[in-house]
């Protein structure tokens, strides 16, 4: 039995690809799983991603596909990753989702699983927010939402400066964007791929 999990993610700088990547390959551990990564629409202008330097960092994920709001409902899991902007997803992934009023009307999404990971600057700057933020829209949906439980260990790792939370995976890219996730963030990742991958499998087997 095939379980397809769509991994959606919004990425500027290339940190939250690499996190996507990461939640893919746990995912793909899954035995059935059909793991699919999807970007969501720019927003920004050329010129502007030209003179922030996004335009290039984001030739690293230019071959993923642009997803359409009623690809989601092809799915049996929603996995979503988004930076933060003062504490709430991105622009471009609210303005995506803002789009899926046709999937809520028709309860095209009911019932599946939906989780979420992300990036700050900062280790206090709103992982957690945007985290639980973003389930509430997962939550009017009808998903059902998965987190990271504290059976993956490296949530209590004290040794290193590092992203994670029970809401979702998250990476802190600095100030600058110069810091990449590390291992820990992207094991965490991993998990969380394979954790959403494992429950949605289940789910399915047991309404077949």
């Amino acid at each position: 039995m095939t379980t397809r999990i769509h991994i959606v993610f919004y990425s500027m700088y290339g940190h939250i690809y690499r996190m996507a990547e990461a939640v893919a390959e746990g995912a793909r551990e899954v035995a059935g799983a059909e793991v699919t990564i999807f970007q969501v629409p720019e927003l920004v202008p050329d010129d502007i991603l030209e003179k922030s330097g996004a335009k290039a960092a984001r030739q690293a994920f230019a071959h993923v596909p642009v997803i359409k709001p009623e690809q989601l409902g092809e799915a049996d899991a929603l996995i979503f990753g988004t930076g933060t902007r003062f504490g709430n997803m991105t622009g471009q992934m609210r303005n995506f989702l803002d789009q899926t009023g046709g999937l809520w009307m028709a309860g095209g999404l009911v019932g599946k699983v939906g989780s979420a990971f992300t990036s700050t600057a900062s280790q206090h700057g709103g992982q957690e927010t945007t985290l639980t933020s973003f389930h509430t829209t997962l939550l009017h949906h009808g998903m059902i939402i998965v987190g990271v439980p504290y059976a993956e260990q490296r949530l209590l790792d004290m040794s290193e400066v590092s992203g994670g939370t029970p809401y979702g995976a998250s990476t802190i890219t600095g100030g600058d964007g110069s810091r990449l996730p590390s291992e820990n963030e992207l094991a965490i990742a991993r998990y969380q791929g394979r954790h959403v991958a494992t429950i949605a499998s289940q789910l399915k087997r047991g309404r077949a």
